[in-house]
């Protein structure tokens, strides 16, 4: 697309733009996206996308080698399990699932701060390590602001971002859920498995500041003592095959399990394997002491 760069006498303002392949033209407002979906420019312009990609990658990857945390806990597993609850090659797995949209939120990152130089920054490996490490241990924003000198307002940024790349990435590699999700009375198909094992979870979150909400989401398992509680399912070829909506902490496993509909799905051949705090249920199988 050749830019015929036309200027106001006054302002200087570009005001059109012609494609020699098409023989459109425009006013350079539309310029941007009429070019990304132009047949004619398309190629080229993936071309130049691959190309700036494999720059990136190899650019970042240099960085990861030179850069805290990735040059120290990579170098052995019992570091890399202690600090994020991965191995070396686990994190390179999860990293790979989600590389290209990590790299895009690098670039843009720096785009945004081009004319600083002062501006710290961690490359897409370290940003998802820092992340893990987070999810891990969860110690506050300013802790990790501090251990990997950044700003307390960057880290609230980068973390709610990568969570964001994590679940739209990774998310889907991992879990399988029912197409129609929304319906409460969708089967979600355990009775082909057999047999199911079901857990809760928890996802810490900070001390209310309202008593009431305190007492709703206080959770003793929690490092925070506060937690939001999620129920998974799961068959015995290790796939997650349920999750429940998000409860307050304070729930009981049992109520949560009523709530799910998946008892609507269990009979004598498909039942459900629970740890104690799902005693009560018929067709849930919960551990029992050996009698002395």
């Amino acid at each position: 697309m050749f830019d015929r760069r036309k200027y106001c006498t006054d302002c200087h303002s570009m005001l059109s733009w012609t494609c020699i392949g098409s023989k459109k033209s425009g006013l350079y407002t539309n310029y941007y996206h009429r070019r990304d979906n132009c047949i004619y420019c398309t190629p080229e312009l993936e071309e130049e996308k691959q190309r700036n990609m494999k720059e990136k990658q190899q650019q970042f990857r240099t960085l990861d080698d030179k850069q805290h945390p990735w040059l120290e806990w990579g170098r052995s597993n019992e570091s890399c399990l202690q600090h994020t609850g991965h191995d070396v090659e686990q994190v390179q797995q999860l990293y790979s699932m989600c590389e290209q949209a990590l790299i895009n939120y690098c670039s843009h990152r720096s785009e945004q701060h081009l004319d600083s130089t002062m501006t710290p920054y961690l490359s897409p490996m370290n940003l998802l390590l820092v992340t893990l490490w987070y999810l891990k241990h969860y110690h506050s924003e300013r802790y990790i602001a501090t251990e990997a000198n950044l700003t307390q307002k960057g880290v609230n940024y980068f973390l709610s971002s990568i969570l964001d790349i994590l679940h739209s990435c990774v998310y889907p590699e991992l879990v399988s859920l029912p197409v129609d999700l929304a319906s409460r009375r969708t089967p979600h198909g355990p009775e082909r498995q057999h047999k199911l094992i079901v857990d809760s979870t928890f996802i810490a979150i900070p001390e209310p500041y309202d008593s009431e909400e305190r007492k709703a989401y206080y959770h003793a398992k929690s490092p925070t003592n506060y937690a939001l509680k999620v129920q998974i399912a799961c068959n015995f070829l290790h796939r997650i095959v349920h999750v429940s909506k998000c409860y307050h902490g304070s729930v009981h496993d049992i109520t949560i399990l009523r709530d799910s509909s998946l008892l609507e799905h269990v009979n004598d051949s498909v039942q459900i394997i629970a740890d104690k705090g799902y005693i009560g249920e018929e067709n849930v199988v919960t551990p029992r002491k050996k009698p002395h």
